[in-house]
């Protein structure tokens, strides 16, 4: 059983696949470049300086995205996502962040032909894909594209992508420069690769920064991190169960504990957002 306990990494033992390390390290336009380059085979001839965890929320009553890399290519988009941890429901959060990918990059009345080619890049520690009896497949890297059932020849050519890497299947990668990427992933070590030991420097070179080693406290927690620190406050299970404490608790005890943006808090408290605005306000 997965360990739901939220604990908060001291700067010293972060690695680069921890939330806030990674973007942190791929705030470098190079690196961005390299690593897509690597992982997706497309030339990267321009970069947008990174957007690091770039919200898009094209409507106030709209569940928003908050992208961990966003990166704006000449003629594609490119978003980058790391999850450390098992997650649910991946091929429809997929789905969500190309819709709204999709309304953010096309401007009120432009063609649907300026659509930019896109990719949504996710690096898995865990592989997401299990048969019904609960056994993982095993892939090194999923590639899904829209087909035609009838004729897989039929080219839906919508310029869409998603490219989902399983890292604990490093050993099954052909490649030799993705094997040593994913196990670098998937160990920390980063080997002979000399990607993978520039990385690491990065990462060690990030903890001495006293911008970071400031804003690191301060750094906003993913949706997942969030559940899991209402769980340890025995605060979702009561909601769940109708019991202890209420929605509003929940909502409160995240703002005090300052766990995540509005929104998070209004997804893990199951309220509307503008319920949150007003604790928030009240605090």
């Amino acid at each position: 059983m997965e360990n739901t306990t939220y604990h908060s990494k001291s700067i010293e033992e972060l690695t680069f696949t921890d939330d806030g390390m990674f973007q942190a390290v791929l705030h470098n336009p190079e690196i961005c470049a390299e690593l897509v380059e690597r992982l997706l085979h497309v030339k990267v001839n321009h970069v947008e300086y990174p957007k690091l965890e770039k919200q898009i929320a094209p409507y106030y009553s709209t569940k928003g995205v908050r992208l961990d890399v966003y990166i704006k290519d000449s003629d594609k988009i490119i978003d980058v996502e790391l999850q450390s941890y098992p997650q649910e429901a991946l091929g429809k959060r997929t789905r969500y962040y190309q819709s709204m990918i999709d309304i953010d990059s096309l401007m009120k009345g432009q063609d649907y032909q300026e659509l930019k080619e896109s990719y949504i890049l996710f690096i898995c520690k865990h592989d997401p894909f299990k048969d019904e009896n609960g056994r993982c497949y095993g892939l090194p890297c999923y590639t899904f594209k829209n087909e035609c059932i009838e004729n897989p020849e039929v080219n839906l050519n919508d310029k869409s992508c998603k490219v989902i890497y399983n890292a604990s299947a490093y050993k099954e990668a052909k490649d030799p420069k993705i094997q040593a990427f994913l196990h670098f992933i998937s160990t920390n070590e980063p080997g002979k690769d000399d990607f993978s030991r520039r990385l690491s420097q990065l990462v060690e070179k990030t903890k001495e920064n006293e911008i970071f080693r400031r804003d690191y406290a301060a750094m906003n927690l993913h949706d997942r991190d969030i559940q899991r620190a209402a769980r340890k406050e025995g605060i979702a299970e009561g909601i769940q169960q109708g019991i202890s404490r209420g929605a509003e608790d929940t909502a409160i005890n995240l703002l005090k504990m300052k766990l995540g943006t509005v929104e998070q808090i209004a997804q893990a408290s199951k309220l509307p957002l503008e319920r949150i605005l007003e604790l928030k306000k009240a605090l």
